[in-house]
């Protein structure tokens, strides 16, 4: 949640700092043609012939029942970047289901969700998330009220998974509370205590109680590009929505990756609001897997608690920027029903007047099949 104190220096990023995320992708399709085995490159036929290096991709097969299911556990902060402000820290521990294993009142709800899913391998899962924010000076005991709030987010969430060769569609309720009662300030304080820094001082002025709740849809799409060698390069646009007093918002966007094994799952998870990918995977008779993604997500916001302040009760609050983007850049591996991935994030200004400009935080998840 804080790092050592620094400048100031990583909050800024030139136009020349940013620009290098859109050549992750060609770096490194580079990569993947010259480490490709000479075989790979060119096969020589009887009659002299050579296979071309760069192929179109098999067409993607449905996933076949899958018997395991996958806890995850995913971890996001910006101390990778030296700060201790804005979305400074997120935990949430997640598991799905085995593939078509539904407990009853799940597959009540299933049978009337066809025209809003669509067909696919089911699935179920359960989560439990905690979220802190902060603004940028944590050491004055009345902050400034024109900065980010103090807040605190605890919540479980449930979802129902349709999966299919080409497509992840989830369904997700996500209910919790806001305030004092999320215990914001006992986990950012005592954890500042056992590592020697520095506590935030103004979490009087946090949030107010609030049971909060959300409904999130949210719509993935496999697009096969190019084969180079054995290597896959494939697209994963990406459409959500939540509805809810927690966040009500709008959003597109995807992915962009390339490796081995990419029909395993629909990138790294995340926690939301974010491109999220899929908490969890299938590789191919436990088989080695990797690969590197760049990406960006944009979100039109109607209503975020925690920037609006409390519904009902009066409470600190900022004037929220309707447009924020997400921009994203990472790798993952696969290896013996262990996935693990890392993110970096670099989030756009979500209120008028946030200092330092854009944030960037890390995001570290590891997922087991059991």
């Amino acid at each position: 949640m804080r790092a050592r104190p620094h400048s100031e220096i990583l909050s800024s990023h030139s136009v020349s700092e940013r620009s290098w995320l859109a050549l992750v992708p060609a770096l490194g399709l580079g990569l993947a043609i010259a480490f490709a085995s000479p075989a790979a490159r060119s096969e020589v036929s009887a009659t002299g012939g050579e296979t071309p290096l760069v192929t179109t991709p098999p067409e993607p097969l449905p996933p076949p029942p899958d018997p395991q299911g996958t806890w995850s556990l995913q971890v996001e902060n910006d101390i990778l970047n030296g700060t201790d402000r804005y979305y400074t820290n997120g935990l949430q521990l997640s598991w799905r289901s085995p593939s078509d294993d539904l407990p009853s009142p799940l597959a009540w709800l299933n049978q009337r969700l066809d025209f809003i899913q669509g067909p696919g391998t089911l699935r179920w899962g359960l989560a439990l998330g905690h979220s802190i924010f902060t603004p940028q000076d944590t050491q004055r005991r009345n902050p400034d009220p024109t900065d980010r709030p103090y807040a605190g987010l605890l919540y479980g969430a449930a979802s129902i998974s349709r999966e299919t060769a080409t497509t992840l569609s989830v369904l997700e309720l996500q209910l919790g509370m806001v305030g004092p009662s999320a215990l914001g300030e006992q986990v950012q304080n005592n954890w500042h205590r056992f590592i020697g820094v520095d506590t935030a001082k103004g979490w009087d002025y946090q949030i107010k109680d609030e049971p909060v709740g959300a409904l999130i849809i949210d719509r993935k799409w496999r697009l096969p590009l190019l084969m180079v060698g054995n290597v896959e390069l494939e697209a994963l646009p990406s459409a959500s929505a939540s509805l809810g007093n927690l966040q009500t918002y709008a959003a597109g966007g995807g992915l962009i990756r390339f490796g081995q094994g990419l029909d395993a799952d629909f990138g790294p998870a995340r926690i939301r609001p974010a491109l999220a990918g899929s908490a969890f995977f299938q590789p191919k008779e436990n088989s080695f897997g990797w690969y590197i993604f760049a990406g960006a997500e944009g979100r039109a916001i109607a209503r975020d608690i925690l920037l609006d302040g409390n519904t009902w009760r009066d409470s600190r609050s900022v004037d929220k920027r309707p447009l924020v983007a997400d921009f994203q850049f990472g790798a993952a591996v696969i290896w013996r029903g262990i996935r693990f991935s890392y993110t970096q994030v670099i989030r756009t200004e979500e209120f008028y007047g946030q200092r330092g400009g854009m944030q960037e935080f890390g995001s570290f998840s590891v997922s087991l099949r059991f």
